[in-house]
């Protein structure tokens, strides 16, 4: 047993979720590569190659993963799949004999990654579904929730929490949709031999009714599980290379909203916070710190899983001919390091959004300091409505704004509503109570409320499962 006394990676101990974990174990995948000899066997016994009675013992023994067993002979073999193929033979004395019948490794390794990629998306899928709920949520709570906006860092116009929310649940919906396609499009490579040809399989089906296409068919359905038409010794690795780039995409997602956290929580602004426990620890050197560390986790996650796609195309790109086996070694780490981060940053995103803290004080002051400015446009608007020239009102306004900026900037109360108030080509077409009303720009966010509370309808609409993605089920596809 592995202890802290060597090195183990973060996401065996400290990131993802146990289910996460449980999925990409060791002892899972050589469960699925066992229901993956044992599917074979089923398809083999229809077409007479295979006894029933040999595959009910394959069937019986499917579970006994014997680790150490395996472990052992691989040290002499250097071959893992040699290993657990003879393990599992040494424990069905009556089936192993006909164990891995026409197959090369990849015909079960390849498949047991297909099956394991499906329940990992549907996994990370259940997460999203999660988080996109709590958004809803939080979209409907804070729709009138009136806030500025910022462009380049800088104070903007108004807008509201809930319509920003709402930018960071489109984009959530978005890798939704990538995903869930992803989901119902994996494929496993089927059983097509050494090079694909399926060779040693048409030998032995050779004078019997049953074509190589159909044996496949037979063991993939009992997999519920599509192979790709054509294949090479491996499945395509492009699709390793699809799967990381929708979990990357969904990374700079969470990532701009952490991101976006980060600034609103920093003092000056103050706006947001994500939570904080009573006896959490900001810094060891300085008692007063808040800082945004669940945020900064995300991003932190999200920066290596940005990274990770570039690995799986180079898998997909560099796979020669029929197949290399330079993409063992790193497939091992970027999967399950790919779908543990993504996990993590789904999870801790999905707790800062259920406890996000808004400082109604500082989300009022930032609009009473600059929401005026933003106002200014439509005092323009009107002005130009009343009669007005366009371009000597917009200059006005201009001049008027930057010497109030400066008053502002030395921390001193705003004058702008008044000076625009009193200046007479302002006044030939605005009273003073208009200008000093249509300087008001609380309510100045358009249909920003509306297109809100529409979003998180189109969040609703879509979270719900339909019938044909009943295998999102997580229990269902990794037996917890």
């Amino acid at each position: 047993m592995y202890t802290h006394d060597t090195f183990l990676s973060p996401f065996t101990w400290r990131y993802g979720s146990a289910a996460m974990r449980q999925l990409w174990s060791e002892l899972h995948r050589r469960r699925l590569m066992r229901r993956v000899w044992v599917a074979l066997a089923r398809a083999q016994v229809a077409a007479g190659l295979v006894t029933p009675e040999q595959a009910d013992d394959l069937a019986a023994h499917q579970d006994d993963v014997d680790l150490e067993r395996a472990l052992e002979i691989e040290a002499r073999t250097r071959h893992d799949v040699v290993a657990e193929l003879r393990t599992f033979a040494e424990q069905a004395p009556r089936g192993g004999p006909i164990l891995h019948l026409g197959a090369t490794s990849a015909d079960i390794t390849d498949n047991a990654d297909a099956l394991r990629l499906r329940a990992a998306l549907a996994l990370v899928l259940e997460r999203l579904h999660e988080l996109l709920a709590v958004l809803a949520d939080q979209i409907e709570a804070h729709a009138d929730t009136f806030c500025m906006a910022w462009t380049h860092l800088q104070p903007a116009e108004p807008t509201t929490v809930g319509y920003r929310l709402a930018l960071y649940a489109q984009d959530l919906l978005a890798d939704y949709a990538d995903l869930r396609r992803l989901h119902a499009g994996l494929r496993g490579k089927g059983f097509k031999g050494a090079v694909g040809t399926a060779a040693s399989f048409a030998q032995l089906l050779h004078g019997s009714a049953v074509t190589p296409a159909e044996l496949e068919g037979r063991a993939m359905g009992l997999l519920g599980l599509e192979a790709f038409p054509v294949a090479g010794q491996t499945y395509p690795r492009r699709q390793d290379y699809a799967v990381l780039a929708a979990l990357a995409g969904l990374g700079a997602s969470l990532y701009k909203l952490a991101f976006d956290l980060r600034f609103l929580q920093s003092p000056p602004v103050g706006e947001w916070s994500e939570p904080f426990g009573a006896e959490q620890v900001g810094s060891s050197a300085m008692p007063f710190k808040r800082n945004p560390v669940s945020a900064e986790n995300v991003d932190s996650l999200c920066r290596l899983l940005a990274a990770l796609p570039r690995v799986a195309w180079d898998n997909a790109a560099h796979s020669l001919l029929e197949r290399t086996i330079d993409d063992s070694a790193n497939r091992r780490e970027v999967l399950p390091t790919a779908f543990l981060a993504a996990d993590e940053a789904l999870g801790t995103v999905t707790r800062i959004m259920r406890g996000l803290r808004l400082d109604e004080v500082a989300i009022a002051g930032n609009l009473a300091r600059y929401g005026v400015f933003a106002a200014t446009e439509r005092l323009l608007m009107e002005a130009v409505k009343a009669g007005a020239d366009r371009q000597s009102m917009h200059e006005l306004i201009r001049r008027h704004s930057m010497a109030a900026w400066e008053e502002v900037r030395a921390r001193r109360e705003n004058p702008l509503p008044a000076a625009l108030a009193a200046d007479p080509e302002v006044q030939r077409y605005l009273p003073a109570a208009r200008v000093a009303e249509l300087l008001d720009a609380s309510g100045h966010v358009g249909d920003a409320p509306a297109r809100a509370r529409e979003m998180a309808l189109r969040v609703r609409a879509a979270g719900g499962p339909t019938p044909e993605d009943e295998a999102l089920a997580p229990a269902k596809e990794v037996g917890l």
